[in-house]
């Protein structure tokens, strides 16, 4: 390494620095959580993404209508579609979300966002960053909230994922010092692990939740895990009623095939790299990641979505028809419960459970012998019906 490649190094990481100085004290700036009830109108963007993403997006799309019909009608909910966050779309401006398509989100309450491909660096495709991370920087979606629930098993886990921090933050701002040296780099802010240990405490505090556990590795990654842990710690003393326990992430990840200690555990608080890998270890066990929704929660904005990805291939052979919308609906009915709307969110997720789990009158396979994602949300629409009379 020579001198020179020193300083550029050094100069990278003082803007880096500067960078991260400056988001904290933005985040430190909002207090206040929007309101739904004091809206007008609640808008919500219908964002397709790339890959099945359009085609499971607008089939759940299509039953958020149908569940929220009487809203619109009464001018309560307004739906808008954002059709510009595909791959060749992002790639032709240089940007992991263009800026007219930010604008777009921006203008929405609320968005239910189908999966994006992120191409891989020394791949084919120019090499441009997450969408998601993008989304979730810009607009300041800091939790990540994922539940499974498996009733015979006593699986009933919500995890709250640290999303805007830790070694996603600045995921695509790494150095290369020189041919032989790389860095990449991990985030933790006072009030980025604050608000999201926050969240989770409360919600465990509504829902009758006894116990929350932090997962961090602090044994080894002490500086930024090692704040992550003494903070979410402190804010769990505020709840005495709750039992705090913490876990290293590689021995959660053993625990939770462990029949014996998982239905310990109940509510998680994890930093952004271990959250997005063990909720879909997590998401295994209720049938996979095409089962389990998600929520992306900020104090201005919210946004819903599968926790899969664009499946490009299923569209390259041609059986885009049969992606399945399952994991998109479950998020609908995350959305529906954000917005205050829990009776039609109780009402989606009861369907949701007969027509996944119980009935089982047309099951998705991603092939013509299963079937389509309008056949399934067709489905899912007659048993709402079905439920109200």
């Amino acid at each position: 390494m020579t001198e020179e490649q020193l300083q550029v190094a050094l100069k990278k990481f003082e803007g880096l620095v500067r960078e991260q100085s400056e988001r904290s004290d933005r985040i430190k700036a909002q207090k206040e959580f929007i309101d739904y009830d004091a809206l007008d109108k609640i808008i919500i963007g219908v964002c397709g993404g790339d890959g099945i993403g359009p085609i499971i997006t607008k089939e759940s799309a299509r039953v958020l209508k149908f569940m929220l019909a009487d809203e619109v009608a009464a001018g309560k909910v307004e739906f808008r579609d954002i059709d510009g966050l595909t791959l060749e779309n992002r790639v032709a401006c240089g940007k992991a979300i263009p800026d007219d398509v930010l604008e777009e989100l921006k203008a929405c309450h609320v968005i239910l966002k189908g999966p994006t491909t992120t191409p891989q660096a020394g791949g084919p495709v120019k090499n441009i960053e997450s969408a998601n991370v993008a989304m979730r920087r810009a607009l300041d979606l800091f939790a990540n909230v994922r539940p499974v629930k498996i009733k015979e098993q006593g699986i009933d886990w919500t995890f709250f994922r640290e999303n805007t921090e830790g070694a996603y933050a600045v995921g695509s701002k790494g150095i290369h010092v020189d041919d032989d040296l790389a860095f990449d780099f991990v985030v933790a802010t006072s009030e980025g692990t604050e608000r999201i240990a926050r969240m989770a405490y409360d919600y465990a505090k509504r829902n009758g939740k006894e116990r929350v556990s932090i997962i961090n590795k602090a044994n080894v990654i002490k500086t930024t895990d090692g704040k992550f842990l003494n903070i979410c710690k402190k804010v769990g003393e505020e709840y005495p009623e709750i039992t705090t326990d913490e876990w290293y992430i590689d021995i959660t990840t053993a625990k939770l095939i462990d029949e014996k200690r998982r239905r310990d555990f109940k509510v998680f608080i994890l930093p952004n790299l271990y959250g997005d890998i063990i909720t879909d270890e997590a998401a295994e066990f209720q049938g996979g990641v095409g089962t389990a929704g998600s929520a992306n929660l900020g104090k201005r904005y919210a946004m819903f979505e599968a926790i899969h990805g664009s499946a490009p291939r299923m569209i390259q052979e041609g059986r885009g028809d049969y992606a399945d919308p399952c994991s998109m609906l479950r998020a609908t009915v995350m959305l529906l419960s954000h917005i205050g709307k829990q009776e039609k969110a109780d009402l989606l997720e009861r369907a949701l459970d007969i027509c996944m789990l119980e009935e089982k009158k047309y099951q998705i396979t991603g092939r013509p012998d299963g079937a389509t994602c309008q056949q399934f949300g067709d489905y899912v629409m007659e048993t709402v019906k079905s439920l109200m009379k």
